[in-house]
C-alpha cells in the first residue's frame, strides 16, 4: 500500500479503553520496542497539549452528557485528529493512538464510525484494551491527588464512583475490534507483544474499522 510518490503507508494502531486501563503504558511499550518510527497521536497528547484549556477535556469527555456545551466541538476535534493520523500514515510514519471512544453524550454523535471512514484505505489495527474495575480503582488510588482529579476522595472500600462505572459500561460499545488485550494481569510489554504478533499476521478482512465505517 503506497501513498505520496511511492512511500509505503505507515501502520496505524488505535487503542480504545477506559481511563487507567493501561493504554498509555502500552503506547510507551510500542514506541520503545517496535521497529520503525511510531508517532503518538492519542487523547492524552491532544487534550493536554493541543486543546485550549477552556475547551478541555474536549475529546476526553466522559460518558454521561455532562458538558453538552462542548459536544459540538468534539466531532470536529476528532475529525481533525484523525485526519492528522491519516496524514502521518500517508507520509510513511507509523501511528499509535489511544482513545476512550464512546457515544454516551447528551445525544448520539456517531463519532467512531466517522473516524473509521477517515482512515479508509489505510492499514489500521483497532485494539480494545480491557481492565477489571478492581484494578482500575487500585491504579486510581495509587495516584497522587494531582492525577486523581474528581476522584481524589476515593478511598479503599468506598463505592466505585459512577463515572468510573460508566466508562466500563460504554467505552467498549459496540465492541468491534481486531484484537482485545487485558491489562488486569498482563504487563504493557506483554500486551504490546500480542499486538506485534497480530501485526505480523495482518489485520482480518474486513478489518474492524472497515466494518465500523459501514455500520448503521
Amino acid at each position: 500500500m503506497e501513498h505520496n510518490n511511492g512511500i509505503a503507508a505507515g501502520r496505524i494502531i488505535i487503542l480504545n479503553g477506559a481511563p487507567r486501563s493501561g493504554k498509555s503504558s502500552i503506547v510507551e511499550a510500542i514506541q520503545a520496542g517496535f521497529d520503525g518510527v511510531w508517532v503518538n497521536l492519542g487523547v492524552d497528547v491532544y487534550v493536554r497539549h493541543v486543546t485550549p484549556e477552556r475547551y478541555r477535556p474536549g475529546i476526553g469527555l466522559r460518558p454521561g452528557g455532562e458538558r453538552p456545551d462542548l459536544e459540538p466541538l468534539v466531532p470536529r476535534f476528532y475529525a481533525a485528529l484523525y485526519e492528522s493520523i491519516a496524514a502521518h500514515s500517508r507520509a510513511g510514519f507509523n501511528v499509535v493512538a489511544e482513545f476512550g471512544h464512546h457515544d454516551a453524550h447528551s445525544r448520539p454523535l456517531g463519532i467512531l464510525g466517522d473516524c473509521a471512514q477517515q482512515l479508509a484505505g489505510l492499514p489500521v489495527l483497532f485494539v480494545g484494551v480491557r481492565c477489571s474495575l478492581d484494578v482500575v480503582m487500585q491504579r486510581r488510588m495509587a495516584e497522587g491527588s494531582e492525577r486523581q482529579g474528581t476522584y481524589v476522595a476515593v478511598q479503599a472500600g468506598a463505592p466505585i464512583p459512577t463515572p468510573v462505572i460508566a466508562w466500563q459500561e460504554h467505552v467498549h460499545k459496540p465492541g468491534i475490534y481486531d484484537l482485545e488485550v487485558d491489562t488486569t494481569a498482563r504487563s504493557p510489554q506483554e500486551c504490546a507483544k500480542q499486538i506485534q504478533q497480530m501485526l505480523a499476521l495482518g489485520a482480518p478482512h474486513p478489518s474492524a474499522f472497515e466494518r465500523l465505517a459501514t455500520a448503521g
